[in-house]
């Protein structure tokens, strides 16, 4: 499921994400979804949330 929706993303969803510093290689980080930082009902480029642990990142797929 893409993470560019914010109805598709809840606390403790498990997604993977792309930190800002790993745009250019694309290399995503999995985690559990702590605090949703966008506020917009959808973004192009993935939702900002804030991961258990403090990672910061968009979503690019959520895991089930």
């Amino acid at each position: 499921m893409q993470g560019t929706k914010r109805e598709n993303i809840k606390q403790g969803t498990r997604v993977k994400v792309v930190q800002k510093q790993d745009q250019r290689s694309g290399k995503l980080t999995e985690g559990v979804v702590m605090d949703i930082l966008t506020n917009a009902a959808n973004h192009p480029h993935g939702i900002k949330v804030r991961l258990e642990g403090g990672k910061v990142g968009r979503v690019k797929e959520i895991l089930e």
